[in-house]
């Protein structure tokens, strides 16, 4: 598996010339339990670059405290070192949020932006319970609360039905570094701030997605994000939770593929 130099882990597939597209995994996650099924589809036409967050997976911990700039950096790093100019950003969730803090700080190395179960502005008391929960519960590690945050992600059925998938989750989360995983929850729970009507605005294609059911990225803040950036598009998937995109990733993997074909199509290809 190639790792940079500064120790994050990636992969590259998709037909080399083509413009680049970059996914961004969520808290707790890894390239692979995230992206899996969704990188066969987009590789038809992009050139995919899946990679790990810091101290996520299989890329070292990182040598600065998370925050939204230094994930943002980590990918910028990334593309310099892989000759990688531009590339559109496909975040899930945290990655949802990372993604938005490139675009503000290195508008010119992004074409196009997709937002995929990503949280936003809460309300400023709404925020600071977030926050605090973020605190207190992150002694515990992942563990402490993984059996409730599973049944927030997943759908009672799938959870039913799919008990080896969620069992594969399961595992990716609790393999996470105590300390380094408290640290990017209070990132998930606070960066949003930083966020809220960006300026300057944001001025890239936009697709921003959800579920229905997702209890903390709800529709409402899907469609709060696309208030704050002109001409962007949204889709609300009915029924699914948080981790719709690992029960249904076509239900994803289609329209994003869609969405960046009609945006990307006159862009010039990419190393």
């Amino acid at each position: 598996m190639p790792i940079s130099k500064a120790g994050t882990a990636y992969e590259l597939s998709g037909p080399e010339g083509a413009p680049v597209v970059a996914l961004i995994h969520g808290l707790g996650m890894s390239r692979g339990s995230t992206y899996a099924d969704i990188v066969p589809i987009l590789a038809e036409k992009f050139r995919v670059l899946n990679y790990d967050l810091c101290g996520h997976g299989e890329t070292a911990l990182p040598t600065q405290t998370p925050s939204l700039t230094v994930l943002s950096e980590q990918l910028i790093t990334l593309m310099d070192e892989l000759g990688i100019e531009q590339a559109a950003l496909v975040g899930f969730s945290l990655g949802g949020m990372i993604n938005r803090r490139v675009a503000m700080d290195h508008p010119d190395r992004v074409s196009a932006l997709c937002i995929l179960n990503s949280p936003h502005e809460r309300g400023q008391e709404q925020q600071k319970l977030v926050e605090e929960r973020a605190r207190d519960t992150s002694a515990g590690g992942p563990g402490a609360t993984i059996d409730a945050t599973l049944a927030r992600w997943f759908t009672e059925g799938f959870r039913r039905d799919h008990a080896d998938k969620v069992a594969e989750i399961r595992k990716v989360v609790m393999a996470n570094h105590h300390e380094n995983y408290a640290l990017h929850r209070f990132v998930l729970a606070a960066g949003v701030v930083e966020l809220i009507r960006p300026e300057p605005p944001i001025t890239h294609p936009t697709l921003i997605m959800t579920c229905e059911k997702d209890s903390g990225q709800p529709p409402e803040m899907s469609h709060a994000i696309a208030s704050e950036i002109e001409g962007s598009e949204v889709i609300i998937l009915p029924e699914l939770q948080h981790l719709g995109l690992i029960e249904r990733p076509d239900l994803f993997a289609e329209p994003v593929k869609e969405f960046l074909s009609r945006k990307l199509q006159n862009n010039p290809s990419r190393p």
